[in-house]
């Protein structure tokens, strides 16, 4: 093709129209992009304030007490009132001992002791007193009458008016009945000491029979019945499982480094498998003196309510313990803080573009979360649109 004048003139036209319209597209794209990289976010300062911070530490709950009730006394079990989860009151009634050889022990030592209280003359309930044993009064009797015999006696034989004989028969009469009454008043020391015995055998008995009724130690609830309607029970052989569950008590070991900062009353949360989601308080009561050599920790005790029975001894807990001294902590909102991926970060706004900051997130406070690392207290970030964000994207305030 030859080029005329006039087509190469067309030509250049042409171009001139395709080369003004690419820089008018390309000026408005970026206009566009532009105007749409201002991202409208509301911020809020960091804050620095003292914390009080938590040693998260695990341990096993177990029951306020817990008691494997025992016979006291052997005989074949006639009843068995409760089962295995029974609420019981102390002094509840848990197993039934047959009674009827208890019983009749328990009467019989109560005749005896009755026996030796009519001999000694205390019926009513009166006091021991040696003077008035009926055989001590009647060999009293008997002194004072022998002893005024001697006395009349002496006097007629001092007159020559009553033989030797006769005198000597008085005299000898008067010793014998003073002989007579020491024996009444030692007969009747050792009858009211076998009367202190018998009284004993009494007490004996009637605890036997009491025995006979195994009885709950305490509130609480029955954790296992290992007899039946039937068994034969020995002294000292347990028969039910009691459980005092509220409160409970929830064992924990703290690591070496941490022991300084646990004392008795500090205040414990705790969370359990069973009950997910939900948080129960407890507080310190009992710390132990000395770390465990084994493993180097160091055994805390704490009380946890229980009203509701939610709780069950020999549950895993993971706690938190309060420490005692408050350290300062840098706080932001939580809505700042983004995680992906098991990253944390926040979006500074110090200027008008965004600095992504990777931090560490620690315990949360309210509406605010803590941040360990990656950021200082005054440092302003952003609250809002913070998943549009990204390093360096251009920022405005929210209207």
């Amino acid at each position: 093709m030859r080029w005329t004048p006039g087509n190469l003139s067309a030509l250049i036209s042409v171009i001139l129209l395709l080369s003004a319209g690419c820089r008018s597209t390309t000026g408005e794209a970026k206009s566009t992009a532009g105007n749409a990289a201002a991202i409208p976010v509301a911020s809020a300062a960091a804050i620095e304030r003292p914390l009080a911070r938590f040693i998260r530490v695990t341990g096993t709950l177990t029951a306020e007490e817990q008691a494997d009730v025992a016979a006291e006394t052997q005989g074949r079990v006639v009843a068995t009132p409760v089962e295995r989860g029974t609420r019981v009151t102390q002094g509840a009634d848990l197993i039934r001992i047959a009674a009827v050889e208890a019983e009749a022990q328990a009467a019989e030592a109560q005749a005896n002791a009755a026996q030796l209280e009519e001999r000694l003359g205390l019926g009513d309930g009166a006091a021991f007193s040696l003077d008035r044993v009926p055989e001590v009064a009647n060999a009293r009797a008997n002194v004072t009458l022998a002893q005024g015999d001697y006395d009349r006696a002496k006097m007629l034989f001092e007159k020559q008016l009553l033989s030797k004989a006769e005198f000597d028969q008085r005299s000898a009469q008067a010793e014998v009945a003073r002989r007579q009454y020491d024996i009444a008043r030692n007969t009747s020391m050792q009858q009211f000491q076998a009367l202190l015995a018998a009284r004993a055998r009494v007490s004996l008995a009637r605890k036997a029979l009491a025995d006979t009724v195994v009885r709950a130690p305490f509130a609480g609830v029955v954790g296992e019945r290992m007899v039946s309607v039937g068994d034969y029970v020995t002294r000292g052989m347990k028969v039910v499982s009691v459980l005092r569950t509220n409160p409970l008590r929830l064992q924990l070991t703290v690591p070496q480094q941490y022991s300084v900062e646990v004392g008795v009353g500090r205040a414990v949360s705790l969370e359990v498998d069973t009950a997910p989601g939900k948080t129960f308080t407890g507080q310190v009561r009992y710390v132990s003196p000395a770390l465990q050599t084994d493993s180097r920790t160091l055994i805390v005790e704490a009380v946890v309510p229980n009203d509701d029975a939610a709780l069950k001894p020999g549950s895993f807990a993971t706690a938190q313990i309060e420490q005692e001294s408050k350290k300062p902590g840098i706080l932001v909102p939580v809505a700042a803080v983004r995680t992906v991926s098991g990253s944390s970060r926040v979006f500074v706004v110090a200027t008008e573009r965004a600095e992504e900051r990777l931090v560490t997130v620690g315990q949360a406070v309210d509406d605010l979360v803590e941040i360990a690392t990656g950021l200082k207290a005054g440092e302003r970030v952003a609250t809002s649109n913070v998943t549009q964000l990204v390093d360096g994207a251009l920022v405005a305030p929210a209207r």
